[in-house]
């Protein structure tokens, strides 16, 4: 039977089913471009808000000690490595065997640093996660489900997870916020309350997002990224992330449960410590 005599019903069926059958090759190929996975802790001990906070000791650990063991955890990491510019650092994680990459130290932001690592680190990856090194407490099974929704996501040049947050933590500017879209893409981030609303007060009946310190790029994306010029929101926020949505650039967003917040200040290694303490962790 010739296609002429199948009737319009049928060649619409084939025809969607061809479409099918194109994008779940195309999500395939996708994903087999973006397989090998490169996680960069930065650590940097010259900080101007806590200097000297990757060392500091928590529960008997440096803290970046206690990210790179968390983060060794994680089963979609090809390879992990610490960047730094201090040699007390690299002295530290070496100790409990990390590989550490030297960066520069005018670098301007744990990003650019993150893709000077990548540059310095042998090998070819298809994805580069940008672990923050004041997240001691970070779930390795967050580190492998925002490495998945990049691999899902090929729109994508970047995905990073959000998680509830306190009511009462909402109008801290430490606290760094988000709001998505329905598909999940980020629409913006701040260290203000958003969203807001008319009354300018903390809304106990909705449900506002944290940001996490875990970024995951697009390898290739990553290496422009240090080229792309500096934009105004991501100035006047001081958020790194700013830079990706000013561009044009796609960001995923996936929503988790992770119980403890970064360490931004020196009073948080009290609430870090009560938590190891309450859970037994090492």
């Amino acid at each position: 039977q010739s296609l002429a005599t199948m009737g319009p019903g049928f060649l619409a069926a084939a025809a969607a089913a061809a479409a099918t059958a194109a994008y779940i090759l195309y999500k395939q190929t996708a994903r087999k471009r973006r397989l090998r996975v490169l996680g960069v802790i930065p650590a940097r001990f010259a900080s101007t808000r806590f200097p000297g906070k990757p060392l500091v000791m928590i529960a008997g650990k440096p803290m970046i000690v206690r990210t790179y063991l968390q983060a060794k955890k994680a089963s979609k990491l090809t390879r992990l490595v610490v960047a730094t510019d201090d040699i007390r650092i690299k002295e530290a994680c070496e100790a409990v065997g990390a590989e550490v990459v030297m960066t520069d130290s005018d670098i301007p932001n744990g990003t650019e640093r993150c893709a000077q690592a990548a540059e310095r680190t042998s090998g070819t990856f298809d994805i580069v996660v940008n672990i923050q090194g004041d997240e001691p407490l970070i779930e390795p099974e967050i580190i492998d489900a925002v490495v998945a929704a990049l691999q899902d996501s090929p729109d994508a040049v970047y995905s990073t997870p959000v998680t509830p947050l306190k009511h009462e933590e909402v109008t801290i500017q430490g606290r760094v916020k988000c709001i998505m879209d329905q598909k999940g893409y980020a629409i913006y981030f701040s260290r203000g309350m958003i969203p807001n609303n008319k009354s300018g007060k903390v809304a106990k009946d909705y449900e506002y997002s944290l940001h996490l310190g875990l970024q995951c790029y697009d390898s290739k994306f990553l290496a422009v990224y240090p080229k792309l010029p500096d934009t105004p929101l991501q100035l006047q926020e001081d958020l790194e992330q700013l830079k990706v949505i000013e561009h044009g650039y796609k960001i995923k967003v996936i929503k988790v449960n992770h119980c403890a917040h970064g360490v931004d200040e020196p009073e948080d290694i009290a609430s870090i410590e009560a938590i190891i303490k309450r859970d037994g962790l090492e």
